[in-house]
């Protein structure tokens, strides 16, 4: 019997990890010896000797870490200090970032590279090594037969983390910057998924994300599985990564019957330009897909994630604007400005060097610069980044954000960048952050002060608890006992300070602390007076 660790290391805490588990149960199923098998999460943002430390107390003979984008930057002198702490022990990587770049990590510390389905290949390997057996350069799986990772450990150490499960593995489609592209589908029995979702749904786990890459491929199991969740007594949120031109009438009739905030969805729109999608191996009809996004953000239900990638082939800046400001305008929950990758194992990291393409040659391989978006473009594209994440995707000023755009007359894009780069937001706290933003608007044409200072003191209720206004909001008035009164007719209690203001036309507002939107994570915001 051996000692084996399976160490995760995620980006966040709030992550937990799913391929460990995984591999923990293949090792207990298949493997023909029996072995002390111990799973470790850690995360990127522990010191390395916290993390060598936790494996180092399990004395392990043999050592498997899951490698990712997220975590292959610290794995070099991780391995180094393993290697240090246990010379004995053998240590094995897995996963995307290792099995695509093998002989990186052969040279940098790891005993053993794993290709393949790690709850088949992990078990077949131990038993080759334990047993002195030749261990062959490929190998396979065992049959197919799924492993359920959800053990009494996996709950008990779960403690209210983001869980991840799957219903199907591989996709069908091949878009050129993702290592999943063009693989074989194969779906998971209906029955095991339900039983799963179930298990996970009564855990100590707000959000079960599924890591499908298309989970809407095959219509007739999204359907299914989308009304199986809809269905079930549970606080818990499901979230999918779904293909917007795929979704039929019957899938749009089922999720708007899903509980408000029971369903999130990421869309991977990555562009409207055609010759940039074509470049990518990428076939999506836009048309559809627009006009199914529009329909699931109508509903009101259901939380809408959209993506764009920026530096794809033959999309230069003002391509990419049209792209970003016609994305805008669906009308997202959260518009991801996401930067082209050039992964491992991908067809665009293949095509680099042809398309002169540059990029960091370390993780996360992100794009540097090409034909189609000079270093500068991508300047301007980090700014506009940096506005996005900290107002819109955070439900932050969206109506003061709306009113500037109708007086101004300026794009979203325009406005994003203006802000973006006049109001950089690098850890800025709320508080500061609103009076910067309220300075730089004040300052763009036909903005009106007062005007902005009610949609500002109408977003600040909304967007936070227990928070009082900023002092250059603050302002008296005689109404104030009427808004109190209102208040505590409509919530039967008593406002505190922090949830009621009043606005320059006399008009009080309250806000409801208690009453979150479930979708759009906003509280709700009444009107008096």
């Amino acid at each position: 019997m051996k000692k084996i660790v399976l160490l995760a290391i995620s980006a966040k805490y709030v992550h937990s990890s799913l391929s460990v588990w995984v591999i923990a149960e293949g090792i207990a199923k298949f493997s023909r010896i029996s072995h002390d098998v111990r799973v470790v999460e850690a995360t990127i943002n522990q010191p390395l000797n916290i993390i060598s430390d936790i494996v180092f107390e399990n004395n392990p003979d043999v050592i498997g870490i899951s490698s990712y984008i997220w975590n292959a930057g610290i794995l070099p002198d991780l391995l180094l200090s393993l290697k240090e702490r246990l010379p004995e022990a053998i240590l094995v990587l897995g996963g995307p970032e290792a099995s695509n770049n093998d002989s990186y990590w052969l040279e940098h510390g790891a005993d053993f590279v794993l290709q393949g389905e790690g709850e088949y290949v992990f078990p077949q390997w131990l038993d080759s090594y334990v047993t002195g057996e030749i261990c062959t350069d490929n190998l396979t799986g065992i049959n197919n037969e799924p492993v359920d990772p959800y053990s009494k450990e996996y709950f008990s150490t779960l403690n209210g983390r983001l869980s991840y499960i799957e219903a199907s593995r591989g996709c069908p489609f091949k878009c050129a910057f993702c290592l999943s592209a063009g693989s074989d589908v194969r779906f998971f029995p209906l029955d095991t998924i339900k039983n799963q979702i179930f298990k996970l749904s009564q855990a100590d786990t707000k959000t079960i994300k599924f890591i499908d890459r298309t989970f809407n491929c095959n219509a007739k199991r999204a359907n299914d599985l989308f009304e199986f969740v809809t269905g079930l007594e549970t606080s818990c949120c499901f979230h999918f990564e779904v293909a917007a031109d795929l979704f039929d009438e019957q899938m749009l009739s089922i999720l708007e019957t899903a509980p408000p905030g029971r369903i999130q969805l990421e869309i991977g729109l990555q562009s409207f330009f055609g010759p940039a999608l074509n470049a990518s191996s990428r076939k999506v009809d836009v048309i559809k897909a627009e006009q199914n996004i529009r329909a699931l953000t109508k509903m009101r239900n259901i939380h809408i994630h959209v993506d764009l990638i920026a530096g794809l082939p033959y999309e230069t800046l003002p391509d990419f604007i049209e792209t970003f400001d016609r994305a805008y305008a669906l009308n997202a929950h959260n518009l991801q400005l996401g930067f082209l990758k050039l992964l491992h194992g991908s067809d665009l990291r293949r095509q680099a060097v042809t398309l002169e393409i540059e990029y960091n040659q370390f993780p996360p391989y992100e794009i540097t610069s090409s034909p189609w978006l000079s270093s500068d473009d991508l300047r301007v594209l980090k700014n506009v980044d940096n506005a996005l994440v900290h107002t819109v995707n955070k439900g932050r000023f969206i109506s003061a954000i709306y009113y500037v755009m109708t007086v101004t007359g300026k794009s979203p894009f325009s406005l994003m960048h203006l802000l973006g780069t006049a109001v950089p937001n690098h850890g800025i706290q709320l508080e500061d952050y609103i009076v910067r933003v309220f300075d730089f608007f004040i300052k763009l044409p036909n903005v009106d002060k007062n005007d902005l200072v009610d949609c500002m003191l109408y977003d600040w209720l909304g967007m936070v608890k227990g928070k009082n206004l900023p002092e250059i909001f603050k302002r008296e008035s005689q109404n104030r006992s009427l808004v109190a009164e209102e208040a505590k007719r409509l919530l039967g209690r008593t406002l505190r300070r922090e949830e009621y203001a009043i606005l320059n036309s006399g008009t009080g507002i309250f806000v409801d602390s208690n009453d979150r939107d479930p979708v759009t994570g906003l509280y709700k915001v009444y009107l008096c007076g």
